[in-house]
This record gives C-alpha cells, sequence and structure tokens, in this order.
C-alpha cells in the first residue's frame, strides 16, 4: 500500500484529504506544519507528499527546498486555494500543483498519475 504524507494547517482539509486518499486504498500520515512533516518523512518517508503552500512557521516552498536536500526522490503535489502560485510551482521542484477544492478528482487523479510512473 503506498504511503501519502498530507501536509497543511487546516484541520479540515487534512481531514477530508485521510478520508478520500484512504478510501482510493492509500495509507494517510498527516502533519500541521513543515517541522511536524519533516519528522515524519526522517523516521518513515513516504511515497508522496501533499503540500500546502501556506503553512505557519517554515513555508511549504522552505519545506519543500529542505526536502529535497535530502529526500530528491519523494514526489510533492503542491496544494494551495491561490491559483497564483500556480505559474511558479516548476520552480519549487515539485511534480505537480492543484489548486485546493472540495472536489478531490484532480487530486486523486494527479496522486494516481505519479504514484504509477
Amino acid at each position: 500500500m503506498k504511503r501519502i504524507l498530507v501536509v497543511d494547517d487546516e484541520d479540515n482539509i487534512r481531514l477530508l484529504y485521510q478520508e478520500e486518499l484512504r478510501d482510493a486504498g492509500y495509507e494517510v500520515s498527516l502533519a500541521g506544519n513543515a517541522e511536524e512533516a519533516l519528522k515524519i518523512v526522517e523516521e518513515n518517508p513516504p511515497d508522496l507528499i501533499t503540500l500546502d503552500v501556506k503553512l505557519p512557521g517554515m513555508s511549504g516552498f522552505d519545506f519543500l527546498k529542505e526536502l529535497k536536500k535530502n529526500q530528491k526522490d519523494i514526489p510533492v503535489i503542491l496544494c494551495s486555494a491561490y491559483g497564483a502560485y500556480k505559474q511558479e510551482f516548476q520552480l519549487w521542484a515539485s511534480e505537480a500543483y492543484v489548486v485546493k477544492s472540495a472536489d478531490l478528482r484532480e487530486l486523486k487523479m494527479t496522486i494516481k498519475e505519479i504514484l504509477s510512473n
């Protein structure tokens, strides 16, 4: 079973993603901030990370830079409510950018596509 780490500071988003991704057959870990996520990655690296751009403390972009120093092979999907970041996502070494929505079809399709490669 593929493991996904959901990094988001909003409880409702983390729980929604957890429920939907578990229903889709994934094992899901949750982190509310970048520091917590780095600890999880160090202890038990996931197969994929969904990452909010705006996090308290260390931003999603800073987390991504830190992650890629040691874990270059973990694919990351940036998730944000702000479509403006979409033009810049390639600069941040992520595999995809998904605008947050209550409809998770695009996110699940993107995850499936990345993990099947």
